[in-house]
């Protein structure tokens, strides 16, 4: 027997007095450079601000596991990985994205979550479909009627070429994570193509192969445009 389950639900939408702004794009496209650029111009405009990033390093138990599978120094089933990120995820909002918010400081994050579509696309190694990513954004509590992860009100999507990506990932003298190699790679950008053609509301894209000044002078433009910057007092 096969069961039907439809329903309409909407994105769970920031309603403090904070502001929540992350960073998207593959690897080596530039995401830590320009988080750390906008903590700097959100201190200068005497705000208080959290940097942080998903998933997180050296926090907990969850955060230490997922560093150690992401640098393959153990392995464990690739549906249960995409489950760790979603449990440090959980525990990242309820410990540090929220009371930010609610105490109206200034949330940077280099990923959120939306990187749950493209890279947990690698780990169920399905084709780009739109059955497994409507199973995604449900099981990732995106869209999901158990639980909801605040949207950022900014979403800046870093917009980079595979090779762009690769030669920078190169440049960086640090252990490779599992996800960096040009087949993965390829695979993410698709994924995140998909988003932006089905959320266009939710990002915003950027050049990221301009100049990093370039990069930051855009992504300032949009969040000082913004209405709901106004809203929180800016």
């Amino acid at each position: 027997m096969k069961y039907h389950v439809e329903f309409d639900i909407d994105f769970r939408r920031n309603p403090y007095k904070g502001v929540y702004v992350a960073l998207e794009g593959i690897d080596g496209s530039g995401k830590t450079t320009q988080v750390e650029r906008l903590a700097e111009y959100f201190k200068n405009k005497g705000r208080e601000v959290i940097r942080t990033r998903e998933p997180r390093k050296e926090e907990g138990i969850v955060g230490d596991l997922i560093q150690k599978i992401l640098h393959g120094k153990t392995q464990i089933p690739s549906v249960a990985f995409q489950y760790l990120f979603s449990a440090d995820r959980e525990m990242h909002h309820e410990e540090l994205v929220i009371p930010s918010l609610k105490a109206g400081k200034v949330v940077i994050s280099d990923r959120c979550f939306w990187s749950a579509i493209p890279y947990g696309l690698l780990d169920r190694k399905s084709e780009l479909d739109e059955n497994t990513i409507e199973y995604m954004l449900a099981a990732q509590s995106i869209l999901s009627m158990y639980h909801q992860f605040i949207v950022p009100d900014h979403t800046f999507y870093l917009d980079i070429s595979l090779d762009t990506a690769i030669a920078r990932i190169d440049k960086i003298n640090e252990v490779r994570e599992i996800y960096e190699d040009k087949e993965k790679l390829e695979k993410t950008i698709k994924g995140y193509r998909w988003l932006l053609r089905e959320f266009p509301k939710e990002f915003i894209i950027i050049d990221a192969t301009k100049r990093v000044e370039e990069v930051t002078g855009e992504i300032v433009e949009v969040i000082k445009s913004s209405s709901h910057q106004v809203k929180r007092g800016e």
